[in-house]
């Protein structure tokens, strides 16, 4: 069995997430979205969250599946048998740092691929980072991320509705 791990923070995942996912499941019998635990950093949502909101979000995907992890990518992916890292590429931009990252993961576990997947062009600019900083202003987000998270980023910001009108009004 073909395993993949697709890591990330995923905080949130976005709908660009669940399209490179949805493309890897077509290439592997098994993906694993691979949450990462950096004690170091402290995310919109807690790790615990981004798990439960991405098993809501992959419940009709096959074959793939979410799972936490922390150290070195390479060691989780040895220790769960899986063979390759899927990594997406929205831009030039992600390019330089992915690269190095899949060439030091080359190094450190030569048996361990890295597969970059492009999301559809409707997708290439979004992130979670700029899904949270529009919720955050009150901007709509539901085209870019799954139902239960358009909920949950309501519910984390409460002074503003995050459907489209800043609870504010106009700055003009």
């Amino acid at each position: 069995m073909a395993t993949a791990i697709y890591p990330g923070s995923f905080d949130p995942i976005t709908n660009g997430h669940l399209d490179v996912a949805a493309r890897a499941a077509r290439l592997f019998d098994r993906v694993i979205l691979a949450v990462a635990r950096n004690s170091s950093k402290s995310g919109l949502f807690e790790l615990d969250q981004r798990v439960g909101l991405i098993q809501q979000a992959i419940a009709d995907l096959p074959g793939v599946e979410v799972s936490q992890f922390e150290g070195l990518l390479v060691n989780y992916a040895r220790s769960i048998g899986a063979g390759t890292v899927i990594r997406g590429l929205r831009a030039v931009s992600d390019f330089e740092y992915e690269f190095q990252m899949a060439l030091m993961n080359r190094q450190l576990a030569p048996g361990v691929e890295t597969i970059f997947l492009m999301p559809r062009q409707e997708y290439t600019y979004l992130s979670s980072r700029l899904v949270k900083e529009v919720a955050g202003l009150g901007g709509a987000i539901e085209d870019f991320v799954p139902v239960a998270v358009a909920d949950a980023l309501r519910r984390r910001f409460p002074q503003s509705d995050v459907a489209g009108v800043s609870s504010a009004g106009d700055a003009g």
